[in-house]
């Protein structure tokens, strides 16, 4: 026994599937119990056969479309024939056809769409975009001076391709072209269009994009006002210009466009700049430089004459002669004062060097003076130091000699009277008498002792030494 078959899709599982002929009418019964509508779009294909009339019916945005039969009787009505292109409003009912599996619409009315409401839904759509800042200017790209490669898109053979290429090669003969040959009018024109301009914005070569077309009624520009072109313009990352009909024909591509051009023909103006203008303004600019380098040389020259006709320049090396003879005067100057200086300077060390000498101890001596030295050789400072006997040292200004003093301290007159008359007895020689008397009467100084007589003492032998004392050093 089969088991019944489930009542919902959710239901069937691979042991139990539905059949074709199921899933069909389910179909069916399910499009069937929709109601009628009215739908828009674009006649792409018409077929009439007898009474009824058979046509696709295509989305104008997107590539998507369906198959839709209409009597005859309401072609006929329509206001004007229909047409391949038509833009239309009908009335109909989806039908599923189950022995093919397809779905269609059964039309019971048709309608064309009449120019003001194309041109309101413009407009309606003109101010959505325009509030979302597709026409802004800030968005805008610059045009590129000269293009290494302009992309085109244009119809097939037409007119305005020859307006753009040929004016552009007249106006700078080396421009390369890229171009892309496609529909801009009928039911195709928008999706050929948006993949053209894809194509070419992603080539790194290609700087520019122009969009050319020539003239043509209003319907024959919609295409270019559509939705889907102005968006896929809007983020192409290559500028874009639009060359679309005449100067009065203003479809939504002219407003998103980088760059409008009023014809065709004016692209090509507008997309590579003018050789022989350019050439014009290269030659004017090296005049121009060329008399300014002119009138520069002519006024260094004549400043150059100027300063040659100076009386300083007539005799150039007088400038140098005047610089010589100060040169030579402050020279001279510094000379005198020099040798002043140092006649000053001499002066003065000569002064130095007599008042050294006359300070000096051997000086001292010379006048007369003479020290007196213990035999450790200690200065004499004081009498009482003295011993009797004692051997002394005394130095005078030629020669030192040794002497020893008969009495030590402080006597009376009597003790030494007695005391110069017992030398007197008792040296054999004046000369030793006066030198004795030298060393008692001298007062003693911290480095000399003058003599008891200014004379200087005649010289004589040195005295025999007493007691067995050193001999004296002469």
């Amino acid at each position: 026994m089969t088991s019944p078959l489930p009542d919902k899709a959710a239901d069937t599982t691979a042991e139990q599937p539905w059949p074709v002929r199921v899933l069909s009418l389910k179909i069916s019964d399910y499009v069937d119990r929709m109601s009628q509508l009215w739908v828009e779009g674009q006649v792409v294909q018409f077929n009439p056969r007898g009474g009824t009339a058979f046509l696709t019916l295509r989305d104008p945005d997107v590539d998507m479309s369906l198959s839709v039969s209409v009597p005859m009787n309401a072609v006929n009505a329509m206001p004007i024939p229909l047409a391949q292109g038509a833009r239309v409003v009908l009335q109909a009912k989806p039908t599923f056809w189950t022995k093919r599996g397809t779905l269609q619409l059964e039309a019971r009315q048709i309608r064309p769409v009449g120019i003001g409401d194309l041109l309101a839904r413009v407009e309606i759509l003109k101010r959505t975009l325009a509030a979302e800042g597709v026409f802004d200017a800030k968005r805008k790209r610059p045009i590129p001076f000269l293009p290494h490669r302009v992309g085109l898109i244009t119809g097939r053979n037409s007119a305005a391709e020859k307006d753009v290429v040929e004016n552009a090669r007249r106006r700078w003969p080396a421009v390369a072209f890229e171009i892309r040959e496609v529909a801009v009018q009928g039911t195709s024109a928008v999706t050929e269009v948006v993949e053209a301009l894809r194509e070419l914005d992603a080539l790194p070569a290609v700087d520019v994009i122009v969009i050319a077309r020539g003239g043509g009624a209003l319907e024959e520009l919609l295409p270019f006002s559509n939705e889907a072109m102005i968006r896929a313009v809007a983020q192409a990352r290559t500028p874009v210009i639009s060359a679309i009909g005449h100067d009065v024909d203003t479809p939504l591509l002219d407003l998103v466009a980088d760059w409008r051009a009023s014809t065709p023909t004016d692209a090509g103006k507008k997309v590579v700049p003018d050789a022989a203008h350019e050439q014009a303004l290269v030659d004017a600019g090296r005049d121009r430089v060329r008399r300014a380098m002119v009138r520069r040389v002519e006024a260094e020259r004549s400043g150059l004459r100027s300063l040659v006709s100076r009386p300083v320049m007539a005799d150039p090396v007088a400038l140098v002669r005047a610089r010589r003879q100060e040169v030579a005067a402050l020279r001279s100057r510094a000379t005198t004062r020099m040798e002043a200086r140092l006649h000053r300077a001499a002066d003065q060390a000569e002064h130095l060097r007599r008042q050294v000498v006359a300070l000096s101890p051997q000086s001292t001596l010379e006048r007369g003076y003479a020290v007196v030295q213990h035999r450790d050789g200690r200065i004499v400072m004081d009498q009482d130091d003295v011993g009797v006997g004692e051997l002394l040292r005394v130095r005078v200004a030629r020669g030192d000699f040794g002497v020893r003093p008969v009495s030590a301290g402080a006597e009376d007159a009597t003790d030494s009277a007695a005391t110069d008359r017992a030398t007197t007895r008792t040296s054999p020689r004046p000369a030793a008498k006066a030198a004795a008397k030298a060393t008692t009467e001298a007062p003693a100084t911290p480095a000399t002792a003058k003599t008891a007589s200014p004379r200087r003492p005649r010289k004589a032998s040195p005295p025999k030494p007493v007691d067995g004392a050193d001999e004296p050093t002469s």
